[in-house]
C-alpha cells in the first residue's frame, strides 16, 4: 500500500512552476471522463426536444460549450490539487496576449455565430445579401456561413459580417418578393398604351405571379424621358435577375414593334462661324 502511495505521489518536475504526480494525472483523466459523460448525457436530453434542423444549428454551440467546460474543469482540477494556476498564467502572459490578438477575429466569428443561431436571424434556405453578395444559405456553422450564389459559386461568409455589415434577408418575411424594372419613354408616347404593354409583358411571363398583378408606377418627368417603373411579384427571388433580363428583352422588342421610343440623353452643339473681319491675335 505504501508503495502505491509513493507511486501516486511521485513528483515529476516540469520547470520551476509545475509539478505532476501520477495521482494528479489519474484525477485529471477521471475529471475529464466525468465531464465527457455529463456533457454527452446533457446533449442527448436536449436533442430529444429539438427538430432535425435545430440539431444542426445547435451542434456548433454545443461544440463551443464543450471546449469551454473542459478548460474550466482543467483549471479547477489544477487549482484543487495545489497547482498555482496564476503562476502558469503569469509565465505565459505574453504568449496568451499574442494568441488572443491572433484569434480576435476567430473569437468574434464564434460569438457572432452563437447570436445568429440563437436569434435565428439567418436560417438554412434563406436568401441573404451581405456586402453586395447574394446567396442562398446552405450551411451555418459556429464560425462561418456557406451560401451558393446565382453562378453556383460557394460564398464562405465569416459570421461577424452579419453583425458588422448591413444584412438583407430576402426571405425572412416569406418567399414572395417585389421586383422592379425601370423604363423611360419619350414625352410624346401614349401612356395608356405603354402601361398596358408593360403590364401584359410582365403578366405573360411564367415566373411572374398573377396575384398580386403587375402594375406600372409613374416616377418622374425626366430630362429626356417619362420615367416609369414596372412592379411585379415573384416567389423565386433567387431567379429575379434572369426574369428581369427576359422582361427587358421583351419590352425592347415590343416597343420597337409598336414604335414606342426609348429616348437617350442628347446634346445639341451649335457652331458659329467667325465674321470675315475677325482675326486672332497672338
Amino acid at each position: 500500500m505504501e508503495r502505491l502511495q509513493d507511486f501516486l505521489n511521485y513528483k515529476i518536475s516540469l520547470g520551476d512552476t509545475l509539478e505532476l504526480t501520477p495521482k494528479l494525472i489519474f484525477i485529471t483523466v477521471f475529471a475529464f471522463f466525468v465531464t465527457w459523460f455529463v456533457l454527452r448525457l446533457f446533449k442527448r436530453i436536449v436533442y430529444r426536444t429539438l427538430s432535425e434542423d435545430a440539431k444542426l444549428k445547435f451542434s456548433g454551440i454545443f461544440t463551443f460549450v464543450n471546449y469551454f467546460v473542459y478548460v474550466v474543469v482543467v483549471l479547477i482540477t489544477f487549482d484543487t490539487l495545489g497547482i498555482k494556476v496564476t503562476a502558469l498564467f503569469a509565465a505565459s502572459a505574453a504568449l496568451l496576449v499574442g494568441v488572443g490578438l491572433a484569434l480576435q477575429t476567430f473569437i468574434q466569428d464564434i460569438i457572432s455565430g452563437i447570436f445568429i443561431i440563437a436569434d435565428q436571424s439567418v436560417n438554412v434556405g434563406d436568401i441573404v445579401e451581405v456586402d453586395g453578395q447574394v446567396g442562398r444559405v446552405v450551411n451555418i456553422t459556429l464560425r462561418t456561413t456557406r451560401a451558393v450564389n446565382r453562378e453556383n459559386k460557394v460564398l464562405i461568409i465569416p459570421n461577424h459580417k452579419f453583425l458588422t455589415s448591413i444584412l438583407f434577408n430576402w426571405t425572412e418575411n416569406g418567399s414572395l418578393t417585389r421586383e422592379l424594372i425601370h423604363v423611360g419613354v419619350a414625352y410624346n408616347s401614349d401612356m395608356d398604351k405603354v402601361t398596358a404593354l408593360l403590364i401584359g409583358i410582365a403578366a405573360n411571363h411564367p415566373k411572374v405571379l398573377k396575384n398580386p398583378p403587375p402594375k406600372v408606377l409613374f416616377n418622374n418627368f425626366g430630362d429626356s424621358s417619362l420615367e416609369l417603373t414596372l412592379v411585379f411579384t415573384m416567389n423565386r427571388s433567387f431567379e429575379a435577375n434572369a426574369v428581369k433580363s427576359d422582361l427587358r428583352f421583351n419590352i425592347l422588342a415590343r416597343f420597337r414593334k409598336e414604335g414606342i421610343e426609348i429616348p437617350f440623353p442628347q446634346r445639341v452643339v451649335t457652331m458659329q462661324a467667325l465674321p470675315p473681319e475677325a482675326s486672332i491675335k497672338d
